[in-house]
């Protein structure tokens, strides 16, 4: 189960696009401050899935450097029932600009089975530069990190594309510029543990790690209405699988028109 909980938090970061994109300073028009989305974690081994977890996001709005932001937090933890096997308390924190949804602070928190790591980076829109930890690096245009992303993403209108096409986006994460893409693969009826939703499905390209293979693995659906938070990831791991389902909101900008009917 190592490294679950980052995955959790990270893959629920789909995209951010590239300079040159009609996308480039997108506004938002998908959520707004009080928003909270739950989801529940289950591990997979010879097809039987367990409650392992939970992860949540909240979203305020607050100020960096006088710049009216964002702040996003994303909590990973293991249920108790699995502390003695792994235990996992993962914080993530990310603030982006208002007016265009472009990052400005990131913060990594991360105890995992006695792993701990604190990470800290400072987006420079003017130079586009991170400082992190360890040093300056230069940044293309629109990068985001791991959480921004996925509210900026909220804002795609998937309208403009049709199944198949791939959509590119550039995410910075540990020191490192990732040139990724989504494939976008149409809409389709889900049924989740929280019930059945009118979804939008697409395929993330991942980058190899120590849990995920690299590649179009992972299957995410977000909902077909204009919040498009994700409702379901599914993915192979090294040994097994993970299934995440969203499990409870509140404060969304837009009533989930998508929901079907519950479980």
């Amino acid at each position: 189960m190592k490294k679950i909980f980052i995955s959790t938090i990270a893959i629920i970061s789909w995209l951010t696009l590239t300079a040159g994109d009609d996308f480039c300073g997108m506004t938002n028009k998908a959520f707004k401050p009080g928003e909270v989305i739950t989801y529940n974690v289950f591990y997979a081994v010879a097809g039987i899935y367990v409650n392992a977890g939970t992860a949540t996001f909240s979203l305020t709005e607050e100020k960096v450097n006088n710049i009216p932001a964002y702040h996003v937090v994303g909590e990973g933890r293991t249920n108790s029932g699995y502390d003695w096997i792994f235990k996992v308390r993962d914080r993530y924190e990310s603030y982006f600009d208002t007016s265009n949804l472009q990052p400005l602070k990131f913060i990594r928190n991360v105890d995992e089975g006695g792993y701990k790591k604190v990470e800290n980076v400072t987006f420079n829109q003017q130079t586009n530069t991170a400082i992190t930890n360890e040093g300056v690096f230069k940044l293309p245009n629109c990068v985001q990190d791991v959480l921004s992303s996925v509210y900026y993403a909220r804002n795609i209108d998937f309208n403009k594309y049709k199944p198949g096409d791939k959509i590119p986006f550039s995410m910075f994460l540990d020191n490192e510029v990732y040139d990724l893409y989504i494939r976008y693969l149409g809409r389709e009826t889900i049924k989740t543990r929280y019930g059945k939703f009118h979804a939008i499905k697409f395929k993330p390209l991942l980058v190899k790690g120590t849990i995920f293979e690299g590649g179009e693995k992972m299957t995410v659906w977000v909902t077909d209405d204009p919040n498009h938070f994700p409702v379901r990831i599914e993915s192979p791991i090294a040994v097994g699988s993970i299934k995440v389902d969203m499990m409870g909101y509140r404060n969304n900008r837009y009533p989930v028109s998508s929901l079907i009917s519950f479980r």
